[in-house]
């Protein structure tokens, strides 16, 4: 028990070392850093929000462009769209909302620049097509052994940041809200995952076509509608986010205060944690979309960060603001979060519970494909059925089981991810630069 607890702790302190200031400096100088390089690509943002939508027929690819977008998103927003947000309020206050969607607009650069890099080295396998940072690695830098790596994390990350701990917060959710026993939760879960992801590639698009945008835009509409309830200290509320967003935050109520570094700390790691700019996993599935041309299909993936965190965090973070309940004392970020949308009578936990169930299935949808495209990499085709059953077990078995090392371990793999993934964007940019420049201009 006592090296049970050991091993705990020392993954806890690890994780929490690597999402610290050495990744934030890291993932944030690389976005920055990005932005530049590629000539301030968000300027393209709304071009590529139109052509997100448009089918980029004859082109060669498993799925619609829109598909491998919407199977991104589903992987990207879940819990941190959410009760993320309010845990960087609670560490940083109000100013973290703003720190947070600075990340949204830098990290578009990278997940332009990672969606390019993807789909250039992608290759085509009897499954299909299949890309990601693994394949950049080995074929665009003749660095298999790290590629190796990055697959070996992504394999292990998925298992617990897309599988098992979001699992158990839709059984714990269901449990709360609706009286349901973990068991027979995860039984269902573990039937609708396999009825989706047994189909593969395919079958998880055509899902996440329809489930991604209905549940996008539900949630925006009942933000929207939490603001417009309390549209009169909505002023207030972004005066106070911008202001405490480079000064810090005196401490009012029962909020302790916090000094500019915390601020700043609290939303760009959210952020990063969030948005998943820069850790390498969104392009696992940009590289099956139908596309004629690398910069195309990373101007579509690039549109993920800006729905997840310039949007759909931002609402959130508006909203837990102007709710006020952030300077009450003892709340933690999914009791806040609670609070903020329960107070406007029974629609809210509703609305709230809904969100969440919903967000969090379709990340489990969404990690799937990344992980056994991480598994096929490292042991070849035929451990893609195997890897699909075993993706379903363990949906049931974390909605029964604690988790809390199972976290800490799949955090901490989440974030060294990155690391090889940000070696290739560094390494590969005049190649990015090179790409931009010739296929920039026939994006219509």
């Amino acid at each position: 028990m006592e090296i049970l607890n050991t091993i705990e702790s020392s993954v806890k302190a690890a994780a929490g070392f690597v999402w610290g200031w050495p990744l934030i400096i890291l993932l944030f100088g690389t976005h920055l850093y990005l932005t530049v390089r590629t000539g301030f690509i968000q300027k393209y943002i709304f071009k590529a929000i139109k052509i997100s939508f448009q089918k980029d027929e004859g082109a060669a690819g498993d799925v619609s462009q829109f598909g491998a977008l919407a199977t991104a998103l589903a992987a990207t927003i879940g819990t941190g769209n959410i009760v993320g947000v309010s845990t960087a309020i609670v560490a940083g206050g109000p100013g973290a909302v703003l720190w947070m969607w600075l990340t949204g607009i830098f990290g578009i650069a990278t997940k332009y620049s990672e969606a390019l890099l993807s789909v250039k080295y992608r290759v085509h396998t009897e499954s299909g097509y299949a890309g990601g940072p693994m394949y950049v690695l080995e074929r665009g830098l003749k660095m298999k052994w790290l590629g190796v790596i990055f697959a070996a994390l992504t394999a292990i990350a998925a298992f617990g940041i897309g599988n098992m701990v979001q699992a158990n917060s839709i059984a714990h959710l269901s449990s709360d809200t609706l009286g349901i026993n973990p068991h027979i939760a995860g039984v269902v879960m573990a039937l609708f995952t396999a009825l989706v992801i047994l189909g593969g590639i395919k079958s998880i698009a055509k899902v996440c076509e329809a489930l991604v945008p209905f549940m996008a835009i539900i949630y925006i509409i009942g933000c929207v509608t939490l603001l417009i309830v309390n549209f009169s200290t909505l002023g207030d509320t972004f005066i106070n986010i911008f202001e405490s967003a480079f000064t810090g935050n005196a401490a009012i109520g029962g909020f302790a205060g916090a000094a500019m570094k915390e601020v700043v700390k609290a939303g760009i790691s959210r952020g990063l944690f969030s948005n998943e700019s820069g850790l390498g996993s969104a392009p696992i599935v940009a590289a099956a979309a139908q596309t004629r041309n690398p910069v195309r299909q990373a101007l579509v993936s690039s549109t993920g960060t800006f729905w997840d965190t310039v949007v759909v965090c931002a609402l959130t973070g508006l909203v837990v603001v102007n709710s006020g309940f952030w300077t009450e004392k003892g709340l933690n970020g999914s009791a806040l979060t609670s609070e903020a949308f329960g107070h406007v009578g029974i629609i809210g936990p509703i609305f709230l519970t809904f969100s969440l169930l919903t967000f969090v299935f379709s990340t489990i949808l969404g990690w799937s494909y990344y992980g056994e495209k991480a598994a096929e990499y490292l042991f070849g085709e035929k451990i893609l059925l195997p890897y699909r059953i075993l993706w379903v077990i363990f949906v049931y078995v974390g909605s029964v089981q604690t988790l809390d090392l199972v976290w800490d371990f799949a955090d901490l793999a989440n974030g060294l991810m990155a690391i090889p993934n940000i070696i290739s964007l560094i390494m590969l940019t005049k190649i990015l630069k090179s790409e931009t420049e010739k296929y920039i201009n026939e994006v219509e």
